[in-house]
């Protein structure tokens, strides 16, 4: 049987199962409190293993002050890995349909089986506590054979054993193990044993300040669990994804259905119900139970949520009609609102004067005051429906007085007519809004931004995720939004999108845009690469800021373009992961020992 090949790669490679990944260069991880820092163990199947006898082995973390997660890095299709205007774009990985790692399994036995010929990985994933204690650590990652795992009979598996009892006589015969692998016998697996230092900072970087949120999309966890909109087992399964969004991703803003969102719904059609608030029409008045969104926000607060972004209050696409909203009328629920209501109706304006002070007074009730609840009026205005845009605005302006209103919007010209007060323009249209010194920008990328900057789609490097951490300090900004925390439907809401097969939504978006975990078994959401990768990118904002409290804007500046001479855009800067690797470890440097 051939020898398994194990080594270290960063966190920064996408292990693909036939190109062998770079080895890490580095033998230093750093990180802080409150922080992760993740390795790959890389494992390569030797050619001359047939599959008649298939070793598991057993991987182990000592030394790390903190204990390890392992994940198994799962590969998922995709046939549609990029747009074609994009295959003059040399920053990915590859522009051909495949295989893509970025779902992490969790390896919870820390069982792993090679797979011969093809390179796999082992994500393991440290989170460090505010209760661990800084220093530098050797940690020591060790894969030990556990036999056959695939066994034709039991002459095979008595092999394998005795291949294992061999390897233990030897090493105690020899009185010492060897520092990177043991051979156990000529036709024997091996045991690896590979070491890298893991340095946890002194020092405490304040809490993130960036406003970040993902879209929430509390419909699809009903529609792929099978279970009724807010039912107690749909709640159950929200609170563990809003958990993982809150606690683990750096999500500290919720989009809040206080009625079901009108976002990606073909024009006409609807999606599920997901209101969190009830309305009752009684003889023309209206009034409200907030029961369902307190529990939504209790929830919220419980998860490091410390802002909500309302509902968009018009629909896609040109604002031109209202969201679905059910009411309860006469005992009977029915649709008010929607598609055959243009959003310009006296009705919804009435509706609006009732609905929204008493949103509002609620939602400080529930301890989300006005600087802490954002409103949209409609996603991403044109030219051409500016003037459906602008109508929209005009039935909910008033009402929305104090309240900060923030919209996709990457039009400057359109931005300069002042339809929107606070936009946000995505990073291949951000240039124009920088000059002109826009205060609290915000940025977005989605499916649109696939050339130059930029973007988390499966096919491009992990750097090209994690450098958007540099660019959001370097230009100040206030907020990242993207719009597929957990989108499992096809485009237009049509249909569902198994998200571990259909990794495109039909088609409509490049493979990692609509989707950043997975849903798991028993409601559990599963983390991916893309997600701990940008995990990692808001980390370095922290850290970039921890270190200009102490040294000034300058010399983190000094630090960042090091021997560049021009300035980094959100269409040009270092497209290496090599180079975020190593400015990780000049901001410990300076930030610890300068």
């Amino acid at each position: 049987m051939g020898k398994t090949e194990f080594y270290l790669v960063s966190s920064l490679e996408k292990v693909f199962p036939c190109k062998r990944p770079e080895p890490m260069k580095n033998t230093t991880l750093s990180v802080w409190a409150g922080m992760r820092g993740a390795v790959q163990l890389v494992l390569h199947g030797s050619e001359k293993d047939k599959g008649s006898l298939w070793h598991s082995y057993r991987i182990s973390v000592k030394g790390a002050p903190v204990p390890a997660e392992l994940y198994k890095v799962e590969l998922l299709p995709s046939d549609f890995p990029s747009w074609e205007a994009a295959a003059e774009d040399e920053n990915y990985l590859t522009h051909e349909p495949g295989l893509f790692p970025d779902l992490l399994m969790p390896l919870e036995d820390g069982l792993i089986r090679p797979i011969p010929r093809q390179y796999r990985s082992v994500w393991i994933s440290f989170p460090v506590t505010e209760e661990t204690l800084p220093g530098t650590y050797e940690v020591t990652i060790e894969a030990r054979p556990e036999g056959a795992g695939n066994a034709g009979n039991g002459a095979q598996q008595a092999e394998a054993d005795g291949c294992q009892e061999s390897g233990k006589q030897e090493t105690a015969a020899d009185g010492r193990e060897r520092e990177t692998s043991e051979r156990a016998a000529d036709d024997c697996a091996e045991s690896a044993r590979l070491s890298f230092f893991l340095r946890v900072g002194n020092v405490k970087p304040d809490k993130q300040e960036m406003i970040h949120t993902e879209w929430f999309h509390g419909d699809c966890l009903a529609d792929y669990y099978h279970v009724e909109p807010l039912s107690e087992a749909h709640w159950a399964i929200m609170e563990r994804f809003i958990r993982q969004a809150g606690r683990r991703h750096g999500v500290n803003m919720l989009l809040t259905p206080v009625f079901t969102p009108p976002l990606d719904t073909e024009v006409g059609g609807e999606r599920p119900t997901v209101q969190l608030v009830g309305v009752t029409v009684t003889k023309g008045k209206y009034s409200f139970d907030f029961s369902a969104l307190a529990r939504w926000t209790a929830i919220c607060r419980e998860n490091g949520i410390e802002y909500l972004e309302i509902a968009h209050l018009f629909t896609q696409w040109g604002a031109r009609a209202t969201p679905k909203i059910i009411a309860c009328i006469d005992g009977e629920n029915r649709r008010i609102f929607g598609w055959d209501i243009p959003a310009d109706s006296p009705k919804y304006r009435e509706f609006l004067e009732c609905f929204l002070p008493a949103l509002q007074t609620e939602l400080q009730k529930l301890g989300y005051d006005r600087e802490h609840v954002y409103f949209h009026i409609s996603d991403e205005p044109s030219e051409e429906n500016k003037s459906s845009y602008l109508t929209a605005k005009k039935q909910a302006a008033d009402l929305l007085s104090g309240y900060p209103v923030i919209d996709a919007l990457s039009s400057f010209s359109l931005y300069r007519t002042g339809i929107v007060e606070r936009p946000i323009p995505s990073n291949d249209h951000i240039q124009p809004f920088i000059d002109a010194q826009v205060p609290d920008l915000w940025v977005y990328y989605c499916c649109s931004q696939g050339i130059d900057v930029p973007n988390r789609f499966y096919a491009m490097p992990s750097a090209r995720n994690r450098i958007m951490g540099v660019l959001m300090y370097l230009y100040q900004i206030k907020g990242f939004l993207h719009w597929g925390y957990n989108f499992y439907f096809t485009q237009y809401s049509r249909k569902s999108a198994d998200p571990y097969r259909m990794t495109h939504s039909d088609y409509a978006f490049p493979s990692g845009d609509s989707y950043l975990v997975y849903p798991g078994e028993g409601g559990e959401p599963l983390t991916s690469v893309r997600a701990e990768v940008q995990n990692e990118a808001l980390a370095d904002i922290r850290i970039l800021n921890a270190l200009e409290k102490r040294k000034g804007r300058g010399e983190v500046e000094k630090i960042i373009y090091g021997e560049e001479t021009e300035p980094f855009t959100f269409k040009k800067y270092p497209h290496s992961a090599e180079y975020l690797l190593s400015l990780r470890e000049k901001l410990f440097d300076a930030l610890e020992n300068g």
